[in-house]
């Protein structure tokens, strides 16, 4: 390779296309004025972003209601102005969250597509609305409309307490049509002529089953819940419901299961069927972090970092949460996507920092992650919103004024992990509902790059992974079956199976793509201790940030949290 590696990557690492933007969530949550809105999109342009979501957010004034004129007028505008500007939007499917209840227009439209769940008790009369499902000695199973909400878009008053509108029922495909109308079309009527040139996408945020339940101790159900369990997943619970109230119990893995694959029937395939309809592409991501079996109905599979739950330390390889960038990264490869997405930095407080949120970033990118959703931007910090599910990562942080240059490394960064090959020959082979983490700490920590495969997968791709992992599923022909750490580094090292052949370190992360015919390495020290590690032949060391390069070093120094490139001279 030329000395020059930025030159020989291409022009697209040195200034990345505009899709590559950061695409924040910009919180619509005070009165707004089309002058201010136009201030605010300059201002983000001037830092290096030319994306957003727009987000409604609690904190409008009534007159601006969901999905109302006004609202929409507003949407227009700054569509409008976005184009003009060369910027790209996301429109956000719901007022606040969780998604599919239009902001209580669904149940307000027929009270029967109101959530719904099941509830063990003892027997009673039933009410109107209530089906007994199964009962026992001293039990009953009953599916009944529920007492639960999603969050509002008005304060109460001057706040902080909010509207909570109804929740709906995800699993009844009358009220996804009802949602769809209220939502997708309306917005389609309003702003059509923009899909699939400024408006990239339609935002779907963690559908929940239960909403935000006001009750305790349900579990998610709909009307003829049980029919859809047996056709979906061959197995009859009438006579084991009770069971149900066991987590770790067989049945309610199958009921599980089969919640899932409703899910899929009444909730996903809708919303895809339409994006892919009018021209636009499916984006967000579902309620949980390691399910990957759902990302297939995202054009930009998804996942989001949110609450602390991913911090440098053990939590940044350990439990559900560390499976997400994985997640989102494998399903992009093996369902033919350009892109995968993530929602990050959400309610991590207004103690995060600007490096902790770099460190985010970056904790993604190593991971393969190559579109981001940082949350959020506030339109707003008035009174009550300033502490609504911070940081503001945006214009309201103290950092802003040095933010453009954190755009454009993520941005550079991102590009690199788009239209790329990724030179991976591990495969991790786990439940498409519940990734495993374990194989993948070990992993991790011994530079093993490696992908997430659902066990339903493994025909359609065993020949492109040199090596499959097992863990959490059996009868994987030809898998090394995870049962410890020793004994999985064991057979791989028998395997000849590295990333990188570099010193080992339980910090050092390593990602290796092929861009326009250059082989690189990303290296990402995950620790707050500085690292110098061996490595087999000279590299140059690529600094993103700085867009500077070192000379050919048998030396790996890595900075607290820094991440760079590798490559060798060839």
């Amino acid at each position: 390779m030329a000395k020059d590696g930025w030159h020989a990557l291409g022009p697209g690492i040195l200034e990345p296309p505009r899709e590559f933007s950061l695409c924040p969530f910009w919180f619509w949550n005070d009165d707004l004025t089309e002058s201010e809105l136009l201030r605010q999109m300059e201002d983000f342009q001037a830092h290096a972003v030319h994306a957003f979501v727009i987000h409604p957010r609690v904190g409008l004034p009534r007159e601006i209601g969901w999905m109302s004129d006004r609202m929409l007028e507003l949407l227009r505008f700054v569509v409008e102005e976005a184009a003009k500007r060369d910027m790209w939007v996301v429109l956000y499917d719901e007022g606040m969250y969780p998604s599919g209840s239009s902001s209580g227009q669904v149940v307000a439209t027929n009270p029967l597509y109101k959530c719904r769940g099941l509830e063990k008790r003892i027997p009673r009369p039933l009410h109107e609305g209530e089906f007994l499902l199964a009962q026992g000695d001293g039990w009953e199973v009953i599916d009944r409309s529920i007492d639960s909400v999603i969050r509002g878009l008005h304060y109460v008053g001057e706040g902080p307490e909010e509207d909570t509108p109804p929740a709906a029922d995800l699993l009844n495909p009358d009220a996804v049509r009802c949602f769809l109308e209220k939502v997708y079309e309306r917005y389609f009527s309003a702003l059509g002529d923009y899909f699939g040139t400024t408006i990239k996408g339609i935002f779907t945020d963690e559908p929940a089953l239960l909403g935000r339940p006001n009750e305790p101790d349900l579990i998610p159900g709909t009307t003829d819940i049980l029919s859809h369990v047996t056709r979906l997943t061959g197995e009859d619970l009438s006579d084991r419901l009770d069971r149900l109230w066991e987590p770790e119990s067989e049945e309610r893995a199958i009921y599980d299961r089969a919640l899932q694959r409703r899910l899929h029937e009444t909730y996903y395939r809708p919303l895809s069927d339409w994006c892919q309809a009018h021209g636009i592409a499916l984006m967000g991501h579902p309620e949980h972090a390691d399910d990957l079996a759902t990302l297939c109905y995202f054009d930009v599979p998804g996942q989001d970092l949110v609450w602390r739950w991913v911090l440098p330390g053990a939590s940044a390889v350990e439990g559900p949460q560390s499976t997400q960038a994985k997640n989102a990264a494998s399903a992009m490869v093996h369902q033919g996507k350009r892109r995968n997405s993530n929602e990050c930095a959400g309610a991590y407080g207004h103690e995060l920092t600007f490096w902790e949120l770099k460190w985010l970033f970056d904790w993604c990118l190593v991971r393969g992650t190559n579109m981001f959703f940082p949350h959020a931007f506030y339109y707003s910090v008035r009174g009550p919103r300033k502490d609504e599910r911070p940081p503001d990562v945006g214009p309201n942080s103290p950092w802003w004024a040095g933010f453009g240059e954190l755009a454009k490394y993520v941005s550079r960064l991102s590009w690199l992990n788009t239209d790329c090959e990724h030179d991976c020959e591990v495969a991790i082979v786990g439940p498409e509902d519940r990734l495993p983490w374990k194989a993948a700490k070990v992993c991790l920590q011994n530079q093993i790059d490696f992908v997430y495969l659902a066990a339903s997968e493994v025909d359609s791709w065993r020949s492109r992974y040199r090596v499959l992992i097992s863990e959490g599923v059996a009868d994987v022909p030809g898998a090394v079956v995870w049962e410890d750490k020793d004994q999985l580094l064991s057979r791989l090292s028998e395997l000849g199976v590295r990333t990188l052949d570099v010193e080992s370190h339980p910090d050092l992360r390593v990602r290796r793509v092929m861009k326009n015919g250059v082989e690189v390495a990303m290296v990402h020290n995950e620790g707050s201790d500085s690292l110098e590690l061996a490595l087999p032949r000279p590299f140059r060391k690529l600094d993103v940030w700085k867009l500077s390069e070192g000379e050919p070093s048998d030396r790996l120094r890595l900075n607290a949290f820094e991440l760079a490139l590798l490559w060798e001279d060839r």
